[in-house]
């Protein structure tokens, strides 16, 4: 028999247990992160429990009378451990059905986490989506590089990469978020009339609760932050959260260059290189120059996809 209860704090502990030991968990899914912008999302996360064993988990929020799992994440489907079964995730879907409608919820947006993260094979909750006639709502477009069998750069990125060296372009890790979150928000209001989805203070928080998994790499000249990557880093993926490049900066390849160093030198015990998604104002369209650019360091199309649910 399934059992549904509802996220307390002090389930912190067993829930991000839970999550290190999944099939499709990653740090993101923890409460350490969740919470940090607890002030913007009203958080109902579920537990599900088979004979009082923790056997899911769905990160949520809740908006009116829909739950979105989770309205400040990218993605945030159900978390399972390794006992799963097709069987026991059909069980899950409908108990959660009945749960919601319990509590006046009528609707679910399911952001579900894309295969590249799991450590093992878990599309149990696509075939519970289609028995429970979910609708495909959302695909974005991301861009991956296998990383055991990774293409070669462009000519056009291998020159930059050697303007970049030609020039002094040193690569280091930084943790100077705050001047790199400027130069983010900058290249986002210039180019895309945008702004990052993160302050400085809050990425320079998430950084001091994961530092194995927020990782900063800047290109410098003259110890100036001319180019950086803010990558968010998981068991088998090296994932780019933030890319920023200033003018300077493009004039002397010196994104290529921090580019190069991860790709090819730091993260080479990855299986993926995940650049994130590549869509335009109001995502409803691609956009053409960032996936252009993925594309010419060998990445290729991976999809994040969205779920409606009605219960």
């Amino acid at each position: 028999m399934i059992e549904i209860r509802k996220y307390e704090p002090k389930d912190a502990a067993e829930w991000d247990a839970f999550v290190d030991a999944s099939k499709n968990g990653t740090f993101m899914l923890k409460r350490g992160y969740l919470g940090y912008h607890s002030d913007r999302f009203e958080d109902y996360s579920l537990m599900f429990f088979n004979d009082d064993k923790l056997v899911g988990l769905l990160p949520a929020s809740i908006h009116g009378n829909e739950l979105r799992s989770h309205g400040g994440l990218t993605y945030g489907g159900i978390i399972v451990g390794n006992k799963i079964t097709v069987q026991l995730e059909l069980l899950l879907f409908d108990t959660m059905k009945t749960y919601l409608r319990e509590h006046n919820v009528s609707n679910l947006i399911y952001k579900r986490v894309p295969s590249i993260y799991y450590r093992y094979p878990s599309d149990e909750d696509l075939c519970a989506l289609f028995k429970n006639d979910a609708k495909l709502i959302r695909r974005d477009v991301s861009c991956t590089i296998y990383q055991p069998e990774k293409y070669v750069f462009t000519e056009r990125r291998r020159r930059g990469v050697k303007k970049a060296i030609k020039a002094g372009i040193v690569v280091n890790e930084s943790d100077d978020f705050y001047t790199y979150m400027n130069l983010v928000a900058d290249v986002l209001r210039i180019h895309h009339n945008a702004k990052p989805v993160h302050t400085s203070i809050e990425v320079e928080l998430l950084a001091k609760r994961f530092p194995e998994n927020i990782k900063l790499y800047a290109a410098f000249k003259d110890d100036v932050m001319l180019a950086g990557v803010l990558l968010y880093v998981t068991p088998i993926v090296a994932h780019t959260q933030y890319i920023a490049n200033s003018e300077e900066g493009r004039s002397c390849g010196a994104l290529d260059a921090v580019m190069n160093f991860l790709i090819n030198e730091k993260y080479t015990d990855k299986v993926y290189f995940d650049f994130g998604t590549s869509m335009g104002a109001g995502e409803s369209y691609l956009n053409d120059g960032l996936i252009t650019q993925k594309q010419e360091f060998g990445g290729r199309v991976i999809v994040y996809d969205s779920y409606e649910l009605k219960i």
